[in-house]
């Protein structure tokens, strides 16, 4: 059995843990994750509780007779109040309240009567594991440190899922491994007093969407001031992306308010067209307090730069390396200033705006009005008529959906149309997947299908929800990279209670063709000038992605020439090959070799970290 790798990630803010019950065989099972360094909180009995590595700042923990509380992360709480509450705790459904009242992003932990509670974000962004190993349940947030104690190889069914177009809720939950598996971000993992019993049990559900803008936009601006502030209260210098859009120039406009002292940066687009450093620009100019550095645009890293030579060690496949030289780039230049953190406006798009999905339920509640709004989308959206009123027509559930999904996985991408008035984009596999790995991911699409609920019935709730969470899975990532780059990174916008607060505004004000964002504008207004509060627009950034496509092309196909995914039989690496020559291929119009990507460059991170190689073909 092994231990907590060293290469699991040490970085300052990567916070990671497993976590213990209070008896012997969990002792036991303990002292083999001990090793390496890592850190240890411990029970009143002296056995471990909590294994794993964190700066000092990272726990905030108290203890009170027979309960202890312990909060991991982001949180503006202190060690005097949470032994108050550990205190008052009898039972621990109770900290359900405090899970959805405390600002910041963290997980919780909390021990009653020889029981242990465990939860992250209602956000996806921090997770939580667990496995039965030597018979003692232990819970982790990292689902490859349980997969290294357990001794097991990535299960090859999995991967073919991850092969998927997007993968679509709930095929993404799931671990990597089989025998570990994945707590739901709404769930918190409960643990009996025998060590070994574990129940999920739900902590969190989404507001209902009823609150009107005007009362909502107070309530936006006090939790994202509130989620910024936990990140600048001990001062220091903090760094802040600032790249002209509305999401990063709010945070940045907040951060400068605190004592902190703030550098923002901006990487300027290569395209001409591209504005954000003239918005970028005139945002600095109403800071005058905060350093500006705007870097060379020909300098940035295209998309697909070096991921030939990535060796972080990561729990799940992701998207995120295509961009990961991109997002890391510019750290070292923040660290040499001093920076550390650093701030982004990643999720502002998730949640200050919102998916025209809603206007399904609308067209049925309040007609005229969902008419008048649907038509403005489809000048917008350039939608055309009939495919608009087929996706306003369509009342499948999402198991239906999902079915429907699993039948048609080889068909072309679905029209824009359906897929925002729907319950999402369904998935695709393209040419170079195997017939093998199709039908290992039609197989997993059939049997969730048969039992799948949405994360809510309103389809413009799940496909909100569904957008968060897949972009926490990439930002989960990121920040693991961004910390063994020497700088953590923190994206206000994905705390839970920004979330809920944006989430709780009527869609019919929220999403909107007449206006660009209007929560966050609405919610900045008074801190964010006018002037920026105009912009109705975001680069899109489509010229780096081609331009890197072209240039990476000789590393690309390196990915395929010697391809884990080929061994295992779930790619046709010589449709790869052909590919990476071509990349203006005909054959790239309508696929997308992201998930592709990810996966290969994960099962050679495994390698090139572990020395486990790839698991076995089935």
């Amino acid at each position: 059995m092994t231990g907590l790798h060293d290469s699991a990630g040490a970085g300052p803010g990567d916070a990671h843990f497993a976590v213990f019950t209070d008896r012997e065989e969990a002792a036991a099972v303990a002292r083999s994750f001990s090793r390496g360094g890592a850190r240890v909180l411990r029970h009143a009995s002296g056995r471990p509780w909590l294994v794993g590595r964190w700066r000092d700042g990272d726990v905030t923990a108290a203890r009170a007779g027979d309960a202890a509380i312990a909060v991991v992360g982001c949180c503006p709480i202190d060690a005097a109040d949470l032994e108050r509450r550990a205190g008052r705790l009898r039972d621990l459904t109770e900290l359900d309240a405090l899970a959805r009242a405390l600002p910041g992003s963290f997980h919780l932990l909390a021990t009653l009567d020889g029981r242990l509670r465990v939860q992250g974000t209602a956000s996806g962004l921090r997770l939580v594991f667990h496995a039965d190993i030597d018979g003692a349940t232990v819970a982790a947030t990292r689902a490859d440190v349980l997969a290294a104690a357990l001794g097991h190889d990535p299960d090859v069914e999995q991967l073919a899922v991850r092969l998927l177009w997007p993968v679509p809720h709930p095929l993404a939950e799931p671990s990597m491994w089989r025998g570990v598996r994945s707590v739901s971000p709404q769930d918190a993992l409960v643990i009996a007093a025998d060590g070994r019993t574990a129940r999920h049990t739900r902590w969190w559900t989404p507001p209902e969407p009823v609150r009107p803008l005007a009362d909502s936009a107070p309530l936006v601006r006090e939790a994202l001031t509130t989620a910024v502030d936990a990140r600048t209260r001990q001062g220091g210098v903090v760094s802040c992306d600032l790249s002209g859009g509305l999401d990063s120039t709010s945070v940045t406009f907040l951060a400068a308010r605190s004592d902190a002292r703030i550098v923002a940066s901006t990487w300027p687009g290569r395209d001409p067209a591209d504005t954000d450093l003239f918005w970028a620009r005139q945002a600095a100019r109403s800071l005058p307090e905060v350093e500006h550095v705007v870097w060379d645009a020909d300098a940035s890293p295209l998309v697909y730069t070096d991921l030939l030579a990535i060796d972080d060690l990561l729990d799940e496949p992701t998207i995120g390396v295509m961009d990961r030289s991109r997002v890391l780039h510019h750290l070292p230049g923040m660290a040499e200033r001093g920076s550390r953190l650093h701030l982004t406006g990643i999720g502002g798009d998730h949640v200050a705006w919102c998916s025209e999905a809603y206007y399904h339920r609308l067209l049925r509640t309040r007609p005229l009005f969902a008419v008048r709004h649907v038509r403005g989308f489809r000048a917008l959206w350039q939608w055309p008529l009939g495919g608009t009123v087929r996706a306003l027509a369509d009342s499948r559930s999402y198991g239906r959906w999902l079915a429907d999904a699993g039948a048609r996985l080889r068909d072309p991408l679905p029209a824009t149309v359906s897929t925002g008035l729907g319950w999402g984009m369904p998935p695709r596999l393209f040419d170079w997947v195997t017939p093998d790995a199709e039908r290992a991911a039609r197989r997993a699409l059939r049997e969730a299908a048969a039992s799948a609920v949405p994360h809510h019935p309103d389809r413009g709730l799940h496909a909100d929800l569904e957008q968060v969470r897949a972009c926490t899975r990439v930002i989960r990532q990121w920040d693991h990279m961004a910390a063994g780059a020497g700088v953590p990174m923190a994206s206000p916008f994905l705390d839970d209670r920004v979330i809920e607060a944006c989430l709780a505004v009527r869609p019919s004000e929220r999403v909107t063709p007449w206006a660009y964002k209007p929560v966050l504008t609405a919610a900045m207004s008074g801190i964010v000038p006018d002037a920026c509060l105009r912009r109705t627009d975001k680069a899109a950034a489509s010229m780096d992605a081609a331009n890197g496509l072209r240039e990476h092309r000789a590393d690309l196909r390196a990915l395929w020439e010697d391809s884990r995914l080929e061994r295992l039989g779930l790619v046709d690496g010589a449709v790869l090959r052909r590919v990476a020559e071509r990349p203006a291929t005909p054959e790239l119009r309508d696929s997308v070799l992201y998930s592709t990507i990810a996966a290969e460059v994960w099962l050679r991170g495994l390698d090139r970290t572990t020395g486990t190689g790839a698991p076995a073909p089935t």
